[in-house]
């Protein structure tokens, strides 16, 4: 039996990267997984979106590891459309104990923009990040009061949700300040909602190999960066971790094994944020 046995996970931005992989690690441990990704392009974004392909290979993924899930089509910009899905998938699984909000998008740019595509950038980043963070857990919270059960919210954040980097331009900004942003709202959730025994957390990674830190616009971004090399590096011998890597700490956090751990930012980055 696994340490999760018979509770029910919401999470955003689940069709890929961090999000599959805390899918298929939390179905491991014998949640239900209610799922929901964009599967359509952002304009401003330098890099692909997930697509309902990998939507429905999350599914797979998470059946292959003995769960269940229910996956749908939902931008977490549209809260109605989010909280529609997640209304579905409480039906269906009849409860929710752990939401993960942890859709986000990293929209930087080495090249001199206008300053329309500077705004575009920074309201993008904002939404998707913060404001998706927020239409999140506002859906969410109505459901882990109404079990009675207490629960475990935790956000994805950022190293960059602790320590001041990222540039000059709208999408760097806008991606520093909407990190830094859920760790206001972690922090205040946190308070409001202890006496309902539900925890809230952030999650603060370095760089993980998935498609936000990989793609070409974000390796020409760093390139560009004029306190690159060395600044951005991991004091531990790792470039890139894996998003397994991150599932582990998300498994640890909304588990029993750390029923009293709340209002905490819990970085899983190599030394990064102890350096600078």
């Amino acid at each position: 039996m696994g340490s999760l046995e018979g509770r029910v996970a919401f999470i955003t931005g689940v069709a890929r990267g961090q999000g599959r992989s805390h899918a298929v690690r939390l179905a491991g441990e014998g949640a239900g997984i209610i799922g929901i990704d964009i599967c359509a392009d952002i304009a401003s974004n330098g890099y692909p979106m997930a697509s309902l392909e990998e939507l429905e290979e999350t599914v797979e993924l998470v059946e292959s590891a003995g769960g269940t899930m229910l996956g749908a089509v939902a931008d977490v910009r549209d809260y109605h459309a989010l909280d529609a899905a997640l209304k579905a998938g409480v039906e269906h699984f009849g409860r929710l104990d752990i939401v993960l909000a942890n859709a986000g998008i990293a929209t930087m740019s080495f090249r001199e923009l206008t300053i329309d595509e500077e705004l575009e950038q920074w309201s993008d980043v904002l939404n998707v990040n913060l404001v998706g963070a927020f239409h999140t857990v506002r859906a969410a919270i109505p459901h882990l009061i109404a079990g009675g059960r207490g629960g475990s919210i935790v956000l994805t954040s950022s190293t960059a949700g602790l320590r001041g980097f990222g540039g000059t331009g709208g999408g760097g900004l806008g991606y520093a300040a909407s990190k830094h942003g859920i760790v206001g709202l972690m922090r205040t959730l946190a308070n409001a909602l202890a006496s309902q025994s539900i925890r809230v957390n952030t999650v603060h990674p370095t760089a993980v190999n998935t498609m936000m830190a990989t793609n070409p616009a974000m390796t020409a971004f760093l390139e560009a960066y004029p306190d690159g090399g060395p600044h951005l590096q991991n004091p531990m011998p790792v470039s890139l971790l894996e998003p397994e890597d991150i599932s582990d700490a998300i498994a640890f956090l909304v588990s029993d094994a750390a029923k009293y751990v709340t209002g905490v930012t819990f970085p899983v980055d190599a030394g990064f944020c102890n350096k600078l």
